[in-house]
C-alpha cells in the first residue's frame, strides 16, 4: 500500500498526527493566534491532511475572525475529507490545501503564523525547517514547530527500533539551544507526556489493525496488519519513554 495512504489510515482517530491531546493542540494554537493585533493568515508546512489548519479556523471567531489558512503537503492524502469538513462548517472559503513539496513551495506572500509539526524530515532537520519557515513569515510573525528529542540517551535497542542514530535528535536543552543559536526565542512550549505518546501510538497501531481486520479480502490487509504489529513492537519494546516530542512557539530575534 502507498505510504501516504498508510499514514492517512493510521491517523484516522488521531488526525493531529503528533503525540498531543486536543487540549494541548488548542492551547498552542490559541497562544499562536493571539499575537496582537490578531493574525490574518496561517501556513502549515507539511500539513498532513490539514487538521491543524481546520482546528485553527474553528478557533478563529474568538481570536481572528478573518483568518485565512493555507497548507502544503507532498501527499495530499485526506485533503478532500478536510475540505468537506471545512465546507460543512462554513470555513471552506478560508482554507487552501496544496499538494506540493513544502521544502520548495512558494506562496508569493508572507504569513503571520507558520506551523510545521513533526515535518522537519522534509527540510533536512530542525534548523533547516525554521530557516525555511522564516522565508514565509511576516516580520514579527510566529513559528509553531514540533520536533522529536531524546528524553534519555537512546539505547542500542531504541535506535534499532527507530532505524535512527543517536545524533538524529538532541536532548530537550540541546533542541532549545539549537533554535536560539539560529536566532529564535521560545515563547512557550509543550512537552508531550508519556500518556499523550501512548494514546498516539495505540491509536496509530489500532487504526491500522482495525482497518486490516475489517478488510480481510483487500490485497493489502496482511501487509497493513504486519506493519501495525512491527510498529507496536518497536514502540513498546524499543523507544517508549526514550523518544520525546516538544512543540514550541518561536519568535525571531530582531536583526536575524
Amino acid at each position: 500500500m502507498d505510504r501516504a495512504l498508510v499514514g492517512d489510515l493510521a491517523h484516522a482517530d488521531h488526525p493531529v498526527a503528533a503525540p498531543l491531546d486536543d487540549a494541548s493542540v488548542d492551547r498552542l494554537l490559541r497562544t499562536a493566534l493571539a499575537v496582537p493585533p490578531g493574525p490574518r493568515s496561517v501556513l502549515d508546512l507539511g500539513c498532513g491532511d490539514g487538521t491543524w489548519l481546520l482546528r485553527a479556523l474553528r478557533l478563529s471567531p474568538d481570536l481572528s475572525p478573518d483568518l485565512r489558512a493555507v497548507g502544503v503537503d507532498l501527499s495530499g492524502a485526506g485533503f478532500e475529507r478536510t475540505r468537506t469538513a471545512a465546507d460543512a462548517e462554513g470555513l471552506g472559503d478560508r482554507l487552501q490545501l496544496h499538494v506540493a513539496d513544502a521544502a520548495t513551495w512558494s506562496a508569493g506572500e508572507r504569513f503571520d503564523v507558520v506551523l510545521s509539526i513533526g515535518a522537519t524530515h522534509a527540510f533536512g532537520g530542525l534548523v533547516p525547517t525554521v530557516e525555511a519557515a522564516a522565508s514565509h513569515l511576516h516580520p514579527g510573525g510566529r513559528l509553531l514547530v514540533g520536533e522529536c528529542f531524546w528524553e534519555q540517551p537512546p539505547s542500542a535497542r531504541a535506535l534499532a527500533a527507530l532505524g535512527a542514530s543517536a545524533d538524529d535528535y538532541r536532548d530537550l536543552a540541546g533542541t532549545v539551544d539549537a533554535l536560539r543559536s539560529a536566532g529564535w526565542e521560545p515563547l512557550t512550549g509543550h512537552v508531550s507526556s508519556l500518556a499523550e505518546w501512548d494514546a498516539y501510538e495505540w491509536s496509530w497501531t489500532g487504526s491500522l489493525t482495525r482497518w486490516a481486520l475489517e478488510h480481510p479480502d483487500d490485497p493489502s490487509s496482511g501487509e497493513v496488519l504486519e506493519l501495525a504489529a512491527q510498529h507496536r513492537e518497536a514502540w513498546l519494546g524499543g523507544y517508549r519513554g526514550t523518544l520525546g516530542f516538544v512543540t514550541l512557539l518561536l519568535a525571531r530575534r530582531p536583526g536575524r
